[in-house]
């Protein structure tokens, strides 16, 4: 292949394990640093900003489901299911078949605050990958996935991708 036509990256030495470990740090603290900041104007942390983008992807899903995902303990859901509800951000509507499950919703305003999180987020990994073939971005993808444990208990992430809906659906 002649020299010009390579991508740039493709000279680029592969970087050891140890280095990427610090890219994923710093990668990781930049991704939600801009959702972080703009959740200070309702004294909302990570934890309130997952339970907004699952709740806005999955319309419905129950509280039992959404500890599943998260991993967080019932006491720190219910705390932070308090906040979000209270602020008018997620509604907690009865079960058709089981009055006493309570399925979770985004309200308008919940819509408008994750879609915008959503953009802010999008738009770094959008200018991250800029340049990328469709090979690279699969590799990035396949990258990710591996990171996940996939045995674990709960509702398997990449599964819950590919079912989720996209925020802003109407509930």
């Amino acid at each position: 292949m002649p020299e010009q036509a390579r991508s740039p990256r493709a000279a680029e030495a592969a970087p050891p394990p140890e280095e990427l470990i610090e890219l994923l740090f710093f990668a990781y603290r930049d991704f939600v640093g801009d959702a972080d900041e703009r959740l200070q104007d309702y004294a909302f942390g990570r934890a309130h900003h997952r339970v907004l983008h699952f709740v806005g992807r999955r319309p419905g899903m129950t509280v039992a489901e959404l500890l599943d995902i998260l991993r967080i303990t019932k006491q720190s859901l219910a705390r932070v299911l308090r906040d979000v509800i209270e602020a008018g951000f997620v509604e907690a509507r009865p079960g058709v078949a089981d009055r006493r499950q309570r399925l979770l919703h985004l309200t308008p305003k919940g819509r408008a605050l994750t879609q915008e999180l959503i953009r802010l987020q999008t738009a770094r990994i959008a200018r991250a990958l800029d340049g990328f073939s469709g090979g690279e971005r699969v590799a990035v993808a396949r990258f990710l996935r591996g990171m996940i444990n996939s045995g674990a208990a709960g509702a398997p992430p990449v599964r819950l991708v590919a079912e989720a809906d996209i925020a802003g659906r109407p509930t």
